[in-house]
């Protein structure tokens, strides 16, 4: 199946819904709530959009986050962190996994730490302006499409993946 040629923005936070039903009616935007969906019907769902935004809240790293998030609070071990990231990493030699162009992270001040650190710190690590902090899951996100930063496209998964294991909290991005 062909990629999207649409510019795929994935809202995460408490109030992904919210957000996705504010973009509803753009003419530009195609979006959908699609978290339950798995990535094969998400690449479909992407790939036949004529629109020129696709906004949905299916994280084709959840499993990734989570793991890590688990991991850094004590309710996971390393190895359910190394076989999520080895799965991914599989799943993207595949070319199963599409990361987005961009993440939008709903409010992030109200999420917990951990889940802070992972979305602005150990994602954001790997592709800074490809993770968008924003205030409000509102009509709003219409002024965010209308300037999304430029940016490079995110680095192959497998350059960045495989240091998410050692991505500790408190210390991303210090060297």
């Amino acid at each position: 199946m062909e990629a999207s040629t649409s510019t795929t923005l994935v809202v995460v936070g408490d109030e992904t819904t919210s957000a996705i039903h504010a973009l509803e009616g753009f003419a530009n935007v195609q979006a959908a709530s699609l978290s339950d969906a798995s990535d094969a019907e998400v690449a479909r769902w992407s790939a036949v959009s004529a629109a020129p935004y696709v906004v949905h809240d299916h994280d084709p790293l959840a499993h990734v986050a989570a793991a890590w998030v688990e991991f850094f609070d004590d309710l996971s071990t390393y190895g359910v962190l190394e076989l999520e990231i080895a799965r991914a990493l599989e799943a993207a030699g595949r070319h199963e996994l599409d990361v987005p162009d961009y993440y939008v992270v709903i409010h992030p001040e109200h999420l917990q730490v951990t889940w802070k650190h992972w979305w602005l710190g150990v994602l954001a690590s790997a592709s800074p302006s490809r993770v968008i902090p924003w205030p409000a899951a509102d009509e709003s996100l219409a002024q965010l499409l209308r300037r999304l930063p430029a940016a490079r496209a995110w680095p192959d998964v497998d350059a960045w993946l495989p240091t998410v294991a050692s991505a500790v909290p408190d210390r991303i991005g210090l060297g």
